[in-house]
């Protein structure tokens, strides 16, 4: 599946409107050139066809774009092929508004009496595949493959969806499902997004097998690999500021290294999200996003919107220049590298098939271990656990038989297994599945409740009662299992009959109960913290659970870091072509601006980082690159020490063999 993708590339969105005159008509090979050169670009996403339906090329099987009199697609990539800068042709497969208007029998109906509101609402409408439009999208497909010959197609808002349709319906009953059935419902759905995956394969390998494919849904579903398996690579959509936040790319990052995939990590040049004409990110935060990508095993990808007069914005290009002239420098350490990971954590959406990027028990487990400074991955079922020193199962991992044999293969090996919340259980939630110290005796009545921290447990704020916001379990715990956290229960559960003060009730004095056990090279947490952790992000829940860490795999960690902020970020990768490994570490300030927008503008600069890294040799050398300082280190027990001088958002170590 991998493709030797380029680091450096934009996805050029140029969705517009049929009401649009003159289309393209500041479009000048020389200028489009010059805008790539500034960027140092070498790959770009351009347009065939966008959301409203109109090609950007002469078409026999489409209508051109009402205000556009020449091949402008066919001109962006004659100016690709003479930069030799890498061009897939975007196509959008979900949405056609020109069709949707024209044949409304062939929308999507993701339920029976859904209808669409042309009077009122300015926005696209979903197309289903299970239709013929699907014969046009495919026709469309064809002609750009017979007529240009591109390296790659991305298709996009490409998903299983569920659809009501007379055809869907029709369908259906004919397979023997039952439309009253959301389960079959979504069964069909499924089938019809894999034959329209097949059909769009046929059609670009039968003019170039050696063409990319990728089908964008703005989400990497964890858990299913039958359909990240349907593309030739991944394009990770997450904008920082357009609602993902700056540590989503990080956790989708975690996952999909572990498929075999190339993959990019794309973001936005933009203030907020797609669709925006004049916004502007400061330079610094595209330095920082395309540096993490890097440091997360990705390339990069970058959002632009051309104008519709068809001129590049060389402010914009002047923009990504600053970051992708970085990268361009960095690229000799990062191609063919592999990031270690010492932790798995064994993704919630994964083992319940929620397809929600949103996952609140692996965003909170991401989230504390990237604080933490712990390397991870997070994984599905398919994974092995052999080459991980702990296995994390966060909030509502059900443990069936296969899994416990697993988890009980991997812990009488010493590796270390932690648990939250209904983790652990059995899918009938009668019992533990594995051995975790405790017996379960059902969830607890009281939510909110309170955590104790038990005599060896260091909190910052001492030996109090925390509030946990979460449901928790009721457990005994084993006669050899040590207890770290007690639960304290409210006087009540707040209710219209009852209730104390603004939001809920105090604990109620000697209502202790034990809530927190390790047992052996395992720990049981009976909150959901995770979940917790993302909705609250209460330092008590990141102190309890890195107090755990600190004992169960802190001795065994890759690397340790001193003077890096909670929301720096280290990873290691290695090169062993190169005989090399190379440390990333990488900080930068946010602030929010408007309604909840993260963005990143000043450098605030750190001084003497300290890093650690566990090595399989002492090193011959160890410098910052690319610059190629040599920096002192020390090498004692298959440890190196150095420490950074100065971090400006980015530094690499490089540590030779």
């Amino acid at each position: 599946m991998l493709k030797n993708m380029r680091f450096r590339q934009v996805h050029l969105d140029f969705h517009t409107s049929p009401a649009i005159p003159s289309v393209g008509e500041k479009f000048f090979k020389e200028q489009f050139a010059e805008a790539l050169k500034r960027g140092h670009v070498n790959s770009i996403t351009i347009f065939s066809k966008c959301h409203h339906g109109y090609s950007y090329h002469p078409t026999e099987v489409n209508e051109i774009h009402p205000g556009l009199k020449f091949d402008l697609l066919g001109a962006e990539l004659e100016v690709c092929r003479e930069l030799n800068v890498n061009a897939p042709v975007y196509i959008s497969a979900g949405l056609d508004e020109k069709e949707a208007v024209r044949h409304r029998e062939w929308l999507n109906m993701p339920a029976p009496n859904a209808t669409a509101n042309y009077l009122n609402d300015a926005h696209y409408h979903l197309l289903c595949y299970n239709t013929p439009y699907m014969d046009l999208l495919i026709a469309q497909i064809e002609e750009v493959m017979q007529k240009y010959n591109p390296m790659g197609i991305f298709l996009d808002i490409s998903a299983v969806r569920t659809c009501y349709c007379q055809n869907c319906l029709a369908s259906m009953r004919a397979m023997g499902l039952d439309p009253h059935n959301p389960a079959d419902v979504h069964t069909h759905g499924e089938k019809v997004y894999n034959d329209y995956c097949a059909k769009v394969e046929k059609a670009v390998h039968k003019y170039n097998p050696d063409a990319t494919i990728f089908h964008n849904a703005g989400n990497i579903a964890r858990g299913r690999r039958d359909q990240a398996y349907q593309d030739t690579h991944l394009e990770l959509e997450s904008l920082p500021t357009g609602g993902w936040g700056y540590d989503h790319f990080p956790m989708s990052a975690a996952y999909v290294r572990n498929l075999g995939m190339e993959y990019l990590g794309m973001t936005g040049k933009f203030h907020t999200t797609w669709g925006e004409f004049g916004g502007f990110k400061h330079p610094n935060a595209l330095r920082y996003e395309t540096a993490l990508s890097i440091a997360l095993g990705a390339k990069c990808s970058i959002g632009d919107q051309l104008h519709p007069s068809g001129e590049m914005n060389l402010s914009t290009y002047d923009l990504i220049g600053k970051a992708y002239a970085e990268v361009e420098q960095k690229e000799p350490w990062c191609a063919g590298a592999k990031n270690i990971s010492d932790i798995a954590v064994l993704s919630a959406e994964a083992v319940n098939l929620t397809g929600d990027r949103n996952s609140k028990p692996d965003i909170g487990c991401c989230r504390m271990l990237l604080e933490g400074k712990y390397l991870f991955d997070l994984i599905d079922l398919e994974t092995p656990f052999d080459d991980y020193k702990m296995v994390i199962l966060p909030d509502t991992v059900h443990v069936d038989e296969a899994l416990a044999k697993r988890l009980n293969a991997f812990t009488a090996k010493g590796g270390k297994l932690i648990a939250t919340g209904k983790s652990g259980l059995k899918p009938d939630e009668s019992a533990f599945a594995i051995d975790l110290g405790a017996q379960y005796d059902g969830k607890n009545e009281f939510r909110p409740s309170y955590m104790v921290p038990g005599d060896q447990t260091v909190m910052i704020n001492g030996k109090t009662s925390y509030v946990m916001y979460t449901e928790a379990a009721n457990i005994t715990p084993a006669a050899d299992a040590e207890v770290f956290a007690y639960l304290a229960e409210p006087y009540f559960n707040r209710t219209p009959e009852h209730f104390c003060s603004h939001q809920h009730t105090p604990d109620k004095p000697g209502s202790r109960r034990p809530e927190a056990v390790y047992h052996g090279n395992t720990a049981y947490i009976g909150w959901s913290i995770f979940e917790d952790y993302a909705t609250k992000g209460s330092l008590c829940l990141k102190e309890l659970f890195l107090n755990v860490m600190k004992r169960l795999v802190d001795a065994d960690k890759s690397v340790t870091v001193e003077g890096l902020p909670d929301r720096g970020v280290v990873t290691l990768t290695k090169q062993d072509d190169k005989n090399r490994m190379t440390a990333h570490l990488l900080f930068a300030h946010t602030s929010l601006r408007g309604a909840n927008i993260e963005v990143i503008e000043d450098i605030v600069p750190l001084y003497d980082v300290k890093i650690s890294v566990k090595v399989p040799a002492e090193p011959k050398s160890v410098r910052l690159v690319p610059c190629g300082t040599d920096l002192a280190f020390t090498y004692e027990n298959g440890t190196v020490t150095t420490t950074v001088p100065k971090l400006e958002l980015h530094a690499m170590v490089e540590i030779a063999f």
